[in-house]
């Protein structure tokens, strides 16, 4: 089984994390989770790291949770279930709190987990074929881990419709309401990234550890202990909920949630 996340760091501290689960598109078990905790919390305290990008294997960047995962979950006890809940909560800490300028490169689809990466990092560009949504109210849970960061991202205005509606968006969209800053041709990425690493490269990294943590920690955007458990705590409860059950099962049997009143 190949490691599904894939952690490299080149002569100039860049280190590439890159989500590898391509034939499911990327979609995070408690496994993956795992993984890039350890990712991160092994990058954040070494000096030589300069800046972490993130990538997606294969065909899209991250198409959120995967929902066998999700149908294992709902099935768990009450401490299994919060440890499950925890990882993600953790994982986008991490990222969001991570002292070192992050770049997240965008392609394919883009859903729920995936755009609470988006938001955690400092810099994001996504190819035109890029698609965006914030899809768990379809499947019966809540993005309670994410939605801080969804908030500190888009603004509660543009977070409230989408993470309600769990309508779908485009990458010119998702560019208008703040999820990412640019659009980029999938020929032009590699020459786009390189721009932005040398101009990162260009300011001190202590400098740069510190706009960060004073942008976050003046504007209320770190979380303590307490928070990530309460937020951990209605996610799981929301997974392991009759809604949580059905919209799984729906899901996977590509069938219509039993809440659905059609027109």
């Amino acid at each position: 089984m190949s490691d599904p996340v894939l952690l490299d760091i080149d002569a100039r501290g860049v280190a590439t994390a890159t989500l590898n689960r391509p034939e499911l598109g990327n979609a995070y078990d408690e496994d993956m989770l795992n993984r890039l905790i350890a990712a991160l919390e092994r990058l954040a305290p070494d000096p030589a790291v300069r800046c972490l990008v993130l990538r997606g294997a294969g065909r899209h960047f991250q198409a959120g949770a995967d929902i066998n995962w999700l149908a294992l979950v709902a099935g768990y006890d009450a401490r299994d279930g919060f440890k499950a809940a925890m990882a993600t909560t953790r994982a986008c800490k991490l990222l969001n709190e991570f002292p070192k300028p992050t770049i997240a490169l965008v392609h394919g689809a883009c859903f729920g987990g995936g755009c609470g990466i988006v938001c955690c990092v400092d810099v994001a560009f996504a190819t035109p074929d890029s698609v965006f949504g914030l899809t768990e109210v379809r499947v019966g849970v809540a993005p309670s881990p994410i939605s801080t960061h969804m908030v500190h991202a888009m603004g509660l205005r543009h977070t409230r419709r989408y993470a309600l509606t769990g309508e779908r968006f485009d990458a010119a969209e998702a560019c208008r309401i703040g999820l990412v800053h640019e659009i980029v041709p999938p020929e032009e990425t590699e020459e786009k990234l390189a721009a932005t690493l040398d101009a990162i490269l260009l300011g001190a990294p202590g400098a740069a550890a510190a706009t960060k943590q004073s942008f976050l920690g003046a504007n209320g955007f770190v979380l303590e202990e307490r928070e990530m458990a309460m937020l951990a705590y209605e996610s799981w409860t929301q997974r392991a909920s009759a809604e949580g059950r059905e919209g799984t099962n729906a899901f996977r049997e590509k069938r219509r949630p039993g809440w659905y009143a059609p027109p």
